[in-house]
């Protein structure tokens, strides 16, 4: 596999509070975002906890009761946004990891960033697997309620849940809850890092897998739940961002994805680098993954101009 790939082409307002300290993100000071509930009540099903959510020493969040968007809005960014979700295998969010580092970055490029808190799947929901899926649908229409362009941005399982929310339109049905619903829930492009694309075989020893299907899925559950299967020339434009050396997302999940992009004839950029392993984020300082962010802008401003 060579160090770097490029595949370009076919081959080339919701209710709303300002919060001392934000629930989503955990920002405090300058960084202080604006929180917003995704439900007008309680998210559909029903069940869950119940209290305010748990973060971990490294800052992951769990017990998620209220899933909501954070926003850290730019003076730049003249309608512009982005979906940041973060990974964590659907067990946590690794909000502190991944989704903060990146919103802050997109609001000093002059973006809107929102980050979606979702809820988890092993959390006692009635609607089960389908929640965070439920989550990113309705916080899409949300962002599209206020915004003229919208890309998202999704880290590992984040990735997997927002290559889901895109393209598996089968999936994450809800009842509607208010005319926001009558929005599409879509995208003008996605950047999927670091992505966990497919729960088949040989490829079922994710914590991904092992929340969505379970180790005794069929192997219609395991494609079901496959991003890859569900891609389509209504796909929009994607990003991808992949280390060689990925002990938990293998990297043939990028190139799965960027092959059933090529066939579909949907644009698909694709960064495969020599070593970075898994979680990097927005990049470590000395290692080759630490390019992906300039390479992830000049794509943003081409797939979002103006």
């Amino acid at each position: 596999m060579n160090r770097r790939k490029f595949i370009q082409g076919a081959l080339v307002s919701c209710f709303s509070l300002r919060f001392p300290h934000s629930i989503a993100s955990g920002l405090s000071g300058a960084d202080e975002g604006i929180d917003i509930a995704l439900w007008p009540g309680l998210p559909p099903g029903g069940g869950g906890p119940a209290g305010a959510p748990l973060r971990s020493p490294v800052g992951a969040l769990t017990h998620i009761s209220r899933p909501s968007l954070t926003l850290l809005p730019s003076a730049r960014a003249g309608g512009k946004a982005v979906l940041v979700a973060a990974g964590g295998g659907y067990k946590r969010i690794g909000m502190a990891r991944e989704a903060w580092p990146a919103a802050r970055w997109l609001q000093r490029q002059g973006y809107n960033a929102y980050i979606l808190c979702y809820r988890l799947p092993g959390e006692g929901w009635h609607d089960g697997v389908s929640v965070a899926l439920q989550d990113a649908r309705r916080a899409l229409r949300v962002i599209r309620s206020r915004e003229k362009q919208l890309s998202v941005l999704g880290f590992s399982a984040g990735g997997h849940l927002m290559g889901m929310a895109i393209n598996a339109r089968r999936l994450g049905h809800y009842p509607s809850q208010d005319d926001i619903d009558k929005l599409p829930a879509s995208a003008d492009a996605a950047a999927l890092i670091y992505p966990v694309i497919s729960l088949e075989r040989p490829w079922t020893h994710t914590a991904t897998h092992r929340m969505l299907v379970g180790p005794e899925a069929s192997d219609r559950q395991n494609a079901l739940w496959s991003v890859q299967r569900h891609v389509s020339p209504a796909t929009p434009p994607i990003f991808l961002v992949q280390a060689e050396d990925d002990p938990i997302a293998n990297p043939h999940n990028s190139l799965l994805m960027a092959e059933a992009c090529q066939q579909a004839k949907v644009p698909v950029e694709l960064h495969m680098y020599r070593s970075g392993g898994h979680g990097f984020a927005m990049g470590r300082a000395g290692t080759p993954v630490a390019a992906w962010p300039e390479a992830y802008r000049q794509w943003l401003s081409r797939v979002m101009p103006g």
